[in-house]
């Protein structure tokens, strides 16, 4: 019989020649465990999914709950389904007035194609602007705004009417127009190494978008729930989006997307054509309510404020001399070794030793720190001290 390692190479499509090949038996709050009982630090949740934890007793409660109901029952917007207004009720009731309308999907990719296409509707213009090094999914039109040429090259011709800036270029603002539907941008350019704004920059951003009656449309696929110090990223940064896009924690560790925005720009989807965006599996009920019972996990236990005091724990023990510059904020971290090789020495490192970490789209000197906000500050103490060793066995090398 063949192992599970051959027979994963064997029948499931490959992303890349390396995958990192670590067999999962079990996931428990910050913790992934392999069928020989080693565990490992997730330092990363899934790349920002499991914003509470693997396996919260209290989401996976809500799973079993709602799977004895009903699982999927109709296409999105068809039939009234208690776990999709319930949720979209919580949301809203943490948005400002403007975000007032939800529309649920799958991911994150979904969620930004929704986006433009209801930017583009509600203006009556095409063009979008998105910016250089930020990442926005893998679908042809979130590839169009994808801030980086390689990933994309082999699959061109894209979206036309794409213009691309420099993040925290204040001067480069000036060239989002009258023929601008809508501007893509996050509060925190994750992929390209934890780079925030400037002093103002996003401000700026949301007056020119005000000036030329553009959309702004905040991806915060990444910054929601949480991760940075407030709830939505937006709220650190004194600014509110036209159109808000959520997804991987949004789901509690199942697939779900959304983009928000007001009744007034979310009705032009729903007349001429009817049906102007459609989705059979978007807001399916369990992952609705799946993802209220992490929102609910995250409010009670005041894990939005938490964000902030623990980046503070991950900065003071996090020391060595090999880290060039920590960036980012709250518990969206990435530590610059300004060195590719020995980034990725120091992520092997990781697991062998017991702590799962990756790298950045556009940033491979860095590597990325993101646990689930739960993590406790016994496990951060720990989990530095597997961090530290493993940069000084490299450095050793």
């Amino acid at each position: 019989m063949l192992s599970n390692r051959k027979l994963f190479l064997e029948y499931l499509a490959q992303t890349s020649p390396s995958p990192s090949m670590l067999e999962v038996e079990k996931a428990k709050g910050v913790f992934i465990y392999s069928p020989s009982g080693k565990k490992y630090f997730d330092l990363i949740s899934g790349v920002n999914v499991s914003s509470v934890g693997h396996s919260h007793p209290k989401v996976i409660e809500a799973i079993k709950l709602q799977a004895d109901n009903y699982l999927h029952t109709m296409v999105y917007g068809e039939l009234i389904q208690s776990p999709q207004i319930k949720f979209a009720e919580l949301l809203i009731s943490y948005l400002p007035d403007n975000l007032e309308s939800v529309y649920f999907v799958n991911s994150g990719a979904e969620a930004i194609e929704g986006a433009m296409k209801l930017a583009k509707r509600y203006t009556g213009r095409t063009e979008i602007i998105s910016f250089k090094n930020a990442y926005h999914g893998s679908t042809q039109g979130a590839l169009s705004i994808f801030g980086g040429d390689y990933l994309k090259q082999a699959y061109r011709p894209l979206l036309p009417g794409i213009r691309h800036l420099d993040f925290n270029d204040f001067d480069q603002l000036q060239r989002i127009g009258p023929e601008t539907a809508a501007v893509v941008a996050e509060v925190l350019q994750a992929e390209a190494g934890m780079i925030q704004q400037q002093a103002g920059f996003l401000e700026a951003l949301r007056k020119r978008c005000d000036e030329m009656s553009c959309l702004l449309i905040l991806d915060e696929v990444q910054t929601g729930f949480g991760r940075i110090g407030s709830m939505f990223g937006f709220e650190s940064y004194n600014i509110v989006p036209d159109i808000l896009v959520l997804a991987k924690s949004l789901g509690g560790g199942m697939p779900l997307g959304a983009f928000i925005s007001s009744r007034e720009i979310m009705e032009v989807l729903s007349y001429s054509p009817e049906l102007g965006h459609i989705t059979t599996f978007g807001g399916h009920p369990v992952c609705c309510a799946s993802g209220m019972a992490a929102m609910e996990v995250i409010l009670d236990e005041d894990l939005v404020h938490c964000a902030l005091e623990k980046e503070t724990a991950f900065r003071e023990k996090l020391k060595n001399p090999a880290i060039q510059e920590i960036r980012g904020r709250g518990l969206m971290l990435a530590l610059d070794f300004k060195n590719k090789e020995f980034m990725l020495r120091v992520v092997k490192c990781g697991f062998e030793e017991g702590f799962i970490t990756d790298w950045f789209l556009f940033c491979d000197t860095a590597i990325r720190i993101s646990p689930p906000l739960n993590i406790s500050y016994d496990e951060i103490e720990e989990a530095t001290l597997l961090l530290d060793y493993c940069i000084n066995k490299v450095k050793s090398q």
